[in-house]
């Protein structure tokens, strides 16, 4: 009864639908609770800066007898010079070859900083169909670098692993040199760590968006903070555009600048982006735990039943020894002595504990040798699922790579 009730409980809502429908109420009291604290931090700021500019405004229309709907509409003016790109002191050109390059690269990779933006019909239809697929493909290229990125640093983390295993006594001196022993048996449980693998790329983020800061700060003439801010929203693709560099007419060293310029945001938007996709991983890793925190509790029967199942049995399923049984179940390979402990809620019996096990068994091992152990990425955890069961894209490359993430699949 309590299976029939966790199932028709189940049904509408599974898993991955309550992982969504959990991170969405999250995410909109994060956007709730961002609002709250930017508003009350900006808006005193934003009313004291418009006091000041009325005052302003009068003052300058008095001294020099100029009426405001005239004054207005000068500044409308100088406001629509600004947004074609027009300054007061000298700039570099915004349509040359190095000024569309440079909008061209913050379009693909969706950085957006709005400083240049097409004026005429036939380039803002071209642009919707070169963001299209330029978008497209820098997503893909992400990826791609996200795989690489990760397979270096489960390379680098085996060996310092192989190491300490040396150090240790647990792993032969030759083990690198025996052909036989770099199989399947080598390390078999062992594979990257996700919280390891997000520290790494902190750190490197970090460190890139310092070296970063302090050529700005250098050569931009920012200070510091407002340097690790453009790289914030730079490296994110946040691109708010208050904040551009390589815009002014010339700079001292100006192509060794502007190659430098390129190199920080192309490697700081690859790091960035797969930090945001390790962070993912462990975001869900928490929505998996809230979900299992509150499994089953708006069912008081279903409850009551776990509860006391857990006191009376010395073996309690887990959720993956559950799915097992009920497909197995509908095969009809249930005994009649292993379908009255089913119906009661009492101990399995010892025969669906093997057969799950050995399933059990057989998909860690494949999961555990694919990064560490160089076994193929494209084998089939599960035959019964579709092509899409896995994931796809960034969440599917850390799912197959990292240790965490195996239970949660």
């Amino acid at each position: 009864a309590a299976g029939s009730c966790r199932r028709r409980r189940l049904a509408p809502l599974n898993e991955d639908n309550g992982r969504f429908l959990l991170l969405a109420a999250l995410i909109a009291a994060y956007l709730s609770a961002g609002a709250t604290v930017f508003s009350a931090l900006e808006s005193p700021s934003e009313a004291a800066a418009q006091l000041r500019w009325n005052r302003t405004l009068h003052n300058f229309s008095r001294i020099f007898n100029i009426s405001l709907p005239e004054l207005r509409a000068f500044l409308r003016s100088y406001e629509a010079a600004m947004a074609a790109g027009i300054r007061v002191d000298a700039l570099r050109p915004r349509w040359d070859f190095p000024g569309a390059f440079y909008f061209v690269g913050t379009v693909v990779s969706t950085i957006g900083f709005g400083m240049t933006t097409p004026a005429t019909v036939a380039g803002k239809v071209f642009l919707i169909v070169y963001g299209l697929f330029g978008c497209a493909g820098t997503i893909l290229f992400f990826n791609l670098f996200l795989e690489r990125i990760i397979s270096l640093l489960a390379f680098i983390m085996k060996a310092c692993h192989e190491r300490q295993l040396r150090r240790s006594g647990l792993l032969p001196p030759n083990f690198r040199k025996g052909p036989a022993m770099s199989g399947v048996g080598s390390l078999v449980g062992w594979k990257p760590s996700v919280y390891h693998v997000m520290l790494i790329l902190g750190i490197f983020a970090i460190t890139l968006a310092c070296c970063a800061s302090a050529m700005y700060t250098a050569v931009e003439g920012w200070n510091y903070v407002d340097s690790l801010y453009y790289c914030f929203v730079t490296f994110s693709t946040i691109g708010f555009g208050d904040l551009v560099s390589s815009q002014n007419a010339a700079y001292q060293n100006q192509g060794l600048y502007r190659f430098g310029n390129f190199i920080f945001i192309l490697m700081g938007v690859c790091c960035i982006y797969s930090l945001f996709n390790v962070i993912s991983i462990v975001i869900k890793q928490v929505l998996n735990w809230v979900l299992k925190k509150f499994e089953c509790r708006c069912c008081p029967k279903c409850h009551k039943s776990s509860a006391r199942l857990g006191r009376r049995n010395a073996i309690t399923p887990g959720a993956r020894l559950r799915r097992h049984n009920i497909s197995m179940d509908a095969d009809g390979q249930y005994d009649s002595d292993t379908e009255g402990r089913r119906l009661s809620g009492e101990m399995i019996s010892m025969r669906e504990l093997t057969a799950s096990n050995k399933v059990s068994l057989a998909i860690l091992q494949k999961q555990l040798s694919e990064t560490a152990n160089g076994y193929p990425r494209n084998v089939c955890i599960n035959t019964r699922q579709n092509g899409f069961s896995a994931g796809v894209g960034a969440l599917a490359i850390m799912n197959n790579r990292l240790a965490e993430t195996s239970d949660s699949r």
